[in-house]
This record gives structure tokens, sequence and C-alpha cells, in this order.
């Protein structure tokens, strides 16, 4: 695999280490940009949400050893970091896109991004994706305190930045190599639209396949999802692996990471032999209709579509123009706590003649990122600033806030 490292010095091109702001110099710092990246997000409070954000099942459905998005995204990062090992590419880069990747993931997983993609449609004519929200908090919603306490947004650089919003898994591909253009992130206007522009964001794009493939089945069966004519479906297609393995997440990833080093090259790009690939797509599609579509989780997606459509609705009739913000104040919040939060944090984003410095737990002169939400000229401007808040919430969170609105 050491061809692949003359490929990965080519990382050193200054412009994926390029920053929208200059970054602060400390004296005595020994990291890296991408390891100053991987820190960043690391101490970044969505990075911390992702504890209790799901997975597939939700609230690990009672079970503490059901994945959680935080875990999930611990194990993109292991699947990541050998194979990028293995190939010779540049380790902090791979690992702060995988820290990263998963950061503009709703409440309630995919289910709750479906939700939040019909009202993005309905009320902005885009959609909503997981990809492009995370590049859009990274870049505009996470903030974090200097060395003098000033908020700051995290201002990472293009490659990780970009390998954040390339990440789609969901696109099935049998060789990935990266594009040869530096483009603007923002041409991205669907999932899995372009490759990512380094080694490393294709890396962590099939990490994060191979890493949920085996983990799925694994919490499905202690769930006791699968009858004995789809375990005895499993016990088929693990054939394929020899030795008498099963198909869980060890397998799956010892051969998957095995198959990838053996058959990719900077010329084939990072490809699996046809026999795995072939394997790869049947469990997956196995997984699609036994664990994604299967029936048991109709009520979480009603429930799931249930709470955010309520919290979107009570969050919007607080519109008021430039007034918003001391309009839910004089309003005392009607008794509801996230109501209350909301506008703390909604102000942290507007300009200050808009807001209440008495809400904030920050000053405004030590707040010092962007304004994305301006004076809320527009109602588009907080339709906008409801999803983000809203997409933020973790699982529990949200519950949280339903429950409020049934006592009141």
């Amino acid at each position: 695999m050491n061809e692949f490292q003359s490929v990965a010095a080519s990382n050193s091109d200054e412009r994926l280490t390029h920053r929208e702001l200059p970054i602060y110099k400390r004296e005595g710092d020994v990291r890296s940009d991408f390891d100053r990246d991987y820190t960043r997000i690391l101490h970044s409070f969505g990075f911390r949400r992702l504890k209790h954000k799901t997975q597939v099942f939700f609230g690990g459905a009672g079970n503490d050893h059901i994945c959680t998005r935080m875990e999930h995204v611990t194990h993109v990062g292991s699947v990541a970091f050998t194979l990028a090992e293995a190939l010779g590419l540049n380790l902090e880069l791979v690992k702060a896109i995988a820290l990263g990747h998963d950061l503009g993931h709703a409440p309630f997983g995919h289910h709750g991004e479906m939700v939040l993609n019909n009202i993005t449609k309905q009320y902005l004519n885009e959609s909503f994706w997981h990809e492009r929200n995370g590049l859009h908090f990274i870049d505009d919603i996470e903030i974090l305190p200097d060395h003098r306490e000033r908020m700051q947004n995290l201002n990472l650089t293009y490659a990780v930045r970009d390998g954040i919003i390339s990440h789609c898994g969901e696109i099935d591909e049998s060789s990935l190599k990266p594009r040869t253009q530096l483009i603007d992130l923002n041409d991205f206007k669907k999932a899995g639209q372009f490759q990512s522009c380094t080694w490393e964001g294709c890396v962590v794009k099939l990490s994060d396949k191979i890493a949920y493939l085996g983990r799925d089945i694994e919490d499905a069966t202690i769930l006791g999802y699968f009858s004995d004519a789809q375990k005895a479906e499993l016990r088929e297609m693990s054939a394929a692996f020899g030795n008498g393995e099963s198909i869980n997440t060890t397998s799956i990833i010892h051969n998957l990471i095995f198959d990838i080093c053996r058959n990719s090259s900077p010329e084939k790009g990072l490809c699996f032999s046809p026999e795995v690939y072939e394997l790869l797509c049947r469990i997956k599609n196995f997984n699609n209709e036994n664990i994604y579509k299967n029936p048991r989780l109709e009520t979480y997606r009603k429930y799931s579509q249930l709470i955010i459509n309520e919290l979107f609705r009570v969050l919007m009739k607080y519109y008021s123009g430039s007034d918003t913000i001391h309009f839910i104040a004089n309003r005392r919040f009607d008794g509801l706590d996230f109501v209350r939060e909301f506008a703390e944090w909604i102000a942290m984003y507007c300009n200050e003649g808009i807001g209440d410095e008495s809400l904030l737990k920050i000053p405004y002169s030590n707040l010092c990122n962007k304004k994305i939400y301006g004076n809320l000229d527009t109602q588009e401007l907080y339709v906008k600033a409801v999803v983000d808040y809203i997409s933020g919430m973790t699982d529990l969170y949200a519950q949280k806030s339903f429950e409020e609105l049934l006592k009141c």
C-alpha cells in the first residue's frame, strides 16, 4: 500500500488547510491544522449531544448496549483510522472528518431527518439532508470560547469541511476516487453529488458504511428483530467469508478492511473485490428490508414526526419580525422552558440591536460569531432558525420539550 503515501503527500496543498478566517497562534501549540480541527469538534456542543441522538433504535430501545449516534461516530473513526494507517494516508485528517461527519443529524435519526425535509420543502423550497446540515453547523452554528473567552465559530479547514459534506454513505459504489477540483462547498445541492477532494474523505465515506452495517445487525439481534428464516439468511450470507465466520460487526469490519487494502490502488481507487462488493450490497439490502423498514419501527416513526412537527408549529407562532425576541420575552415564554431556551439561543445569532442582553449568559461583546439570522427581517430567516434549533436537539431534549406542551 506504499503507493498511497506519495498521493497522501499532495494533502500538504495549502488550499486544503485554508480557513475562512485567520486563526490565532498559541505559543507552544504542537498541533497540526487537522489535529486542531479534531479537538475543536471534540469540544463542541454538537458533538456532545450525539450521545443522546438515535442511530437506528430510539433511545437505545431501553438497552444500554444499543448503538447511539456518538458510538457510531467512534466506530467510523476506528475503521477509518485503520484503513488510513494501512494506506499511508493522513491520520489526523481522517480522525477529524470521522469525528465531525454526523454533527448535522436531526433528533430521532433518519426519521427526524425526513420530517425536517418535509418542513423545509414546504416553507423554504429546499431539501434538508444531514451532510449539508453538518457543514452548516460547523460553519455557522457551533461556537467555542477562544483564549480570551470570546465565542468564535469553529473555522475548520477546507479539507475537513469537504469531508463532512461529501461523506454520504448511502450511495452504492464499488470504487471511490477523490475529485480533482476544490469547489465552493455551497455547490453541493444534494447528498452524494460530489466525491470528497481527498483520499481521507473517501476513506471516511467507506468507513461509515462498513461501521453501521454490522452494528445494526447486532443491535437488531439483541432486540429480537429477526425471525428464524432471517437468521438463516444471515448464516447463508456469512458463508462468503469462509472459516465458519458469522455476519457480525467483527467479521464485516475485518473482512471489508482487508479486502479494500488488498484491492485498492491510486489508479483504481478505493475498491472492493467483485465478490465482497456483491456481499456488501446483499447485507445492505438485508438491513434495509428487515431492520430499517421493519414494521416495529412504525410507531417510532409516527412519534418522532408528531414531536418535531408540534415543536415546529409552536415555535413558529412567535415570529414577529425584528421584534421576535422581545415578543417572546414579553409573553414570558408562555411558561415553557424550551421556548425560553430557544429565545436565549437565537439571540446569540442575531444582530445586537434586536436582542435582549438580559436573556444571554454571554455578553454581546464576547459573541464574535456570525450573526446568521441578522434582524430576522423575513419569515424565511426565522424558519431557518427554528429548523436549526430543532435539528440540533437530542432525542431526550425534543421529548422533554414535547412533554412540556402536554402539561399546558
